[in-house]
């Protein structure tokens, strides 16, 4: 029991705050036409973090962050994708308008892996954390606290797409939905040029 409540309360304060992955998710719940339609992203973001969760109590991402070119080169080609999604939804209108065009499937899957596997924060925060913790458990335990922290991750993006798509229910002008397009943008773009700070 303690290694599954140690994972649910370890799982839920990394992934709780505010992100590119986070806003990412919940705007294709809100933006797309219906909610099948959104969960391209919601699995891919899923599956991502549970890439990274294993990588991490296995120990092979330590490993690959020592070498100070990857950190490099992950970080700039993260840039790229931020700078990017950032502008394609500002772009976006919510589905309320006819003119509106939702992310397609290819786009939602790119975008999705580009803030989940291109965060140098996240993967930093959960190889720190979760990999670090995970070295407290062996044999069970350390099962059960692993398949702890990537339930949580699947059920917190199953429900920011749900949350999204209510959001769009409730927001029948679509006004709402500008303005938080245009908000995430924003943050996108915050997020993109604080990682090029870290570069100097």
């Amino acid at each position: 029991m303690e290694a599954i409540i140690h994972g649910i309360i370890l799982a839920f304060g990394l992934i709780l705050p505010l992100g590119v992955q986070n806003v990412f998710v919940f705007s294709q719940g809100a933006t797309q036409p219906r909610l099948l339609s959104a969960l391209p992203a919601t699995i891919t973001a899923a599956v991502c973090d549970t890439f990274l969760i294993l990588l991490a109590v296995f120990g092979l991402s330590i490993i690959v962050l020592q070498f100070e070119w990857m950190r490099l080169c992950l970080i700039i080609i993260g840039i790229l994708f931020l700078l990017y999604m950032g502008y394609s939804i500002w772009r976006s209108e919510p589905t309320t308008s006819t003119s509106s065009k939702a992310l397609s499937m290819n786009k939602q899957i790119l975008f999705a892996l580009s803030v989940s596997l291109l965060n140098p924060h996240a993967i930093l925060d959960i190889v720190g954390v979760i990999g670090t913790s995970a070295l407290k458990y062996v044999g069970t335990e350390q099962v059960l606290f692993t398949v702890t922290c990537i339930t949580v991750s699947w059920i917190w993006f199953f429900g920011l797409t749900l949350a999204g798509t209510v959001m769009r229910k409730l927001d029948g002008t679509g006004n709402f939905m500008i303005i938080f397009n245009k908000c995430s943008a924003l943050f996108i773009w915050g997020t993109a040029i604080y990682l090029f700070i870290g570069l100097r």
